[in-house]
Formats: C-alpha cells, structure tokens, sequence
C-alpha cells in the first residue's frame, strides 16, 4: 500500500497551519516578516504532541522548508510561498523522494533490475505519480476551493473503485 508516514502526513498539517497563520490566509509579501508560531502554539493547534511538533520542525528547517527563528519572538515560519512549496517537496523533506517501488529510487538498486519485465511500466507510473503531487502545492491544500475544482478527478477514483469492485463481483 502506497502511504505517507504519520510524520510526513502530521508535517503537512503543520505547514498548512503556518500558511494558514498569517492574517489573509497567505504567505506575507517578499521583505516581510513572515508570521512564526512556537513548537507549543503548533501543537496545540493542530492537537498533536509537542515531541513529535518538535521533531517535524527540525526535519522541515533541516530542509530548508522553514526558517527558525530563536528567542521570545521566536518561533517557525514558512521559508517559501506556498505557492511554491509542492507535495513533493513536503513529502521529500519528511520521507524522501518519492518511489513506488525499488528501482524507481535510481538505477543499479534492485537486484532484479536487469531482468525485471515491468521496471519501465512502474517506472511511468512513478513519474505519473511525482508528477502529480508536483502539480499540487501548500496554497492549493490550504484553498477552501481545492476540492471542489478537483472533484472530476475524485470522481474518477469513485468510479474506477465501482468498476473493481463490479469486476470482483463477475469472478
């Protein structure tokens, strides 16, 4: 089963917290302070444990994701716009690239590599997935919107899940 970790799945609900922190819902313009919350103002807002806030913070500011900011003021702020920050970017910070399967992570990985007669197919697929959640970024799961100009595509899921299951259902 293809799964975010919790941590990755927890980092992302913490960095559409602090997009969602500033005043009009987005990220504050170039030379501005951003708005920074505590690891403590984290975790009470997203109701999860300050350990695991706190370890999710330092993953995201060793990726350059957010910045740090020491001291009474101090606290976490987004690094980037969120309309520069993709999926892929939050996933790779949290659990690194993503890859469907071994030899999607680079060549000379799999030992089955050289004999394998799908490692093209998932490696498409692969691509196909990355491209994806690069097309989709923080502003975009932070817009109320989102889900309603995306619905074609959940419908696609509805169906294709009714067509299985219809298919089980002959066997």
């Amino acid at each position: 089963m293809f799964r975010l970790s919790k941590l990755t799945d927890y980092g992302i609900v913490i960095l559409a917290e602090l997009a969602l922190s500033a005043p009009d819902g987005k990220s504050a313009p170039a030379g501005d302070p951003r708005p920074s919350l505590n690891a403590r103002e984290l975790a009470e807002h997203v109701d999860l444990p300050l350990p695991v806030v706190s370890k999710v913070l330092k993953a995201l500011t060793r990726a350059e994701i957010l910045d740090s900011q020491r001291g009474t003021k101090g606290g976490y702020s987004l690094a980037r716009k969120p309309e520069d920050l993709t999926v892929t970017d939050m996933i790779a910070a949290l659990d690194g690239p993503v890859a469907l399967t071994q030899c999607s992570e680079g060549p000379s990985i799999c030992d089955h590599e050289a004999t394998c007669a799908i490692k093209s197919p998932w490696q498409v697929i692969n691509d196909v997935v990355q491209n994806a959640l690069a097309s989709i970024t923080l502003a975009d799961l932070t817009n109320p919107g989102f889900a309603a100009q995306h619905a074609s595509l959940a419908g696609l899921a509805v169906l294709r899940g009714q067509d299985d299951s219809s298919l089980n259902e002959e066997l």
